[in-house]
């Protein structure tokens, strides 16, 4: 056995690793560092701020007499406040006992301070998740630009063998004898895409610095990869982006669609691609897998598909983005993951798709390692998305989680009391048990789906 055979795979074993724990533990500063400052601001006092659980790495103790520390399971974090017995914050009943007779130490205590002060604080970690991914999607947005109307040619894509007149600046007035719609009208564009002749060379009419010229070019959307989906079978397969499918099984390919369709036919059955890349034909043999889609509607459609991500034959040429289109496409971004999510959630409860869709650490690790080998902007825009639900996650009203201590504050704004120490102990050993039993089942989906 030749044990330097191993040697690639120790090493993409590390870079995933390393690759997950950037990303998460990035998402739990931010998340944490909510908490940490919101508290601060509101008077209570944080004993505590802990990256990572386990054995501390490194400590050190600010002006504000707060330990910020570095330990070493790096799958998490805490803030530890004045009066909390746990990083779940829950009651130590004999430091809130010591308080009791000082007001202005019971003040700054997490169980003393007033209900808007703990609410606020509360709330700070998911509410910091989501200004975060807010901030990035609206920072890639702002570096893309915003796509020319009408479709100006930007750069294009390395389609080796295919007839090209198409050139950068060029306004596509028509292609294949067709009068090309505003991109930006979706319905208009989806109509005018399928009805494109799916022939190679396509006829176009450009409009080039201020002249109408007619040329030969690609076919607007070729079987050519942009993007490979982590932990998928085109991902498996080895395909890669700027990768050419030129067949499948022998069938030449002109179009995205009639790779889409071969791969639905097959009905999970092993295809063969013919790939073009880097001059040379590579072949590659792989097995469609059921994959449930987010439809426009919010519901979920169970499709065969392979993992890659099309496109058009050309990066689309942009303008620059303002500050307020960009924060708003990136508040839209995260607003469209959230209801993803929860429509996701909905349908796996009631058995309209796969629970398999649900991922654990170890999914989320190899993705993690996935769009970081994509290069810096995809890896960013994970953390991104993996922020948006962490933020989520942590407002669900489960005991344990931030939802679960909001619904305790919610309680006591009502009954003008808290739920008494013992019911708070036994919710929160509940909510414990939830989270636990869900993580397991998600690893099992890691493992086994």
């Amino acid at each position: 056995m030749d044990i330097l055979a191993f040697v690639p795979q120790f090493g993409g074993f590390l870079y995933t690793i390393a690759s997950f724990v950037i990303a998460l533990s990035v998402i739990v500063a931010v998340h944490e560092y909510g908490h940490y400052i919101v508290g601060r601001w509101s008077g209570i006092h944080a004993e505590v701020f802990s990256i990572g659980f386990g054995p501390v790495l490194w400590s050190r103790v600010d002006r504000h007499g707060t330990r910020w520390q570095i330990a070493a399971l790096p799958f998490g974090g805490y803030v530890k406040f004045l009066g909390d017995a746990d990083a779940a914050s829950g009651k130590d009943a004999q430091a809130m006992q010591a308080a009791a007779d000082d007001p202005e130490h019971l003040r700054r205590t997490m169980h003393g301070a007033p209900l808007w002060a703990r609410s606020a604080t509360v709330a700070a970690g998911p509410v910091f998740n989501f200004v975060m991914s807010v901030i990035i999607f609206a920072a890639v947005a702002m570096s893309q630009g915003v796509m020319r109307d009408p479709l100006t040619v930007g750069n294009m894509a390395p389609l080796p063998g295919v007839e090209n007149g198409l050139q950068q600046g060029d306004e596509l007035i028509t292609a294949g004898g067709l009068p090309v719609p505003s991109y930006l009208d979706t319905e208009a564009w989806e109509e005018f895409r399928k009805a494109l002749p799916q022939q190679q060379p396509l006829d176009y009419q450009v409009r080039r610095e201020g002249a109408e010229h007619s040329v030969s070019g690609p076919y607007l959307y070729p079987p050519y990869v942009r993007g490979v989906v982590p932990r998928s079978a085109a991902s498996d397969a080895g395909l890669q982006p700027e990768d050419l499918i030129v067949a499948v099984d022998g069938a030449p390919l002109v179009s995205f669609d009639q790779l889409k369709e071969h791969v639905e036919a097959a009905d999970g059955k092993v295809l063969v691609l013919d790939v073009l890349r880097g001059g040379e034909t590579v072949e590659m043999a792989l097995a469609p897998r059921r994959t449930d889609e987010p439809q426009p509607d919010g519901g979920f459609a169970t499709r065969w598909r392979i993992g890659i991500i099309g496109g058009l034959a050309f990066e689309p040429a942009t303008d620059k983005a303002g500050l307020g289109e960009s924060l708003a496409a990136g508040a839209y971004q995260v607003w469209a993951v959230v209801g993803t999510s929860l429509s996701g959630l909905k349908h796996m409860i009631t058995g309209a798709i796969s629970t398999c869709n649900l991922s654990g650490p170890i999914g989320i690790a190899e993705t993690s390692g996935a769009m970081a080998s994509q290069g810096a902007e995809s890896f960013i825009r994970f953390i991104a998305v993996l922020s948006t639900a962490v933020g989520l996650l942590n407002l669900f009203p489960v005991p344990a989680l931030d939802g679960g201590h909001l619904m305790f504050y919610a309680y006591e704004a009502v009954a003008g009391r808290p739920p008494s120490d013992r019911a708070v102990r036994v919710l929160m050993s509940l909510g414990i048990a939830i989270v636990l039993s869900l993580m397991v089942f998600a690893i099992g989906n890691d493992l086994f789906c």
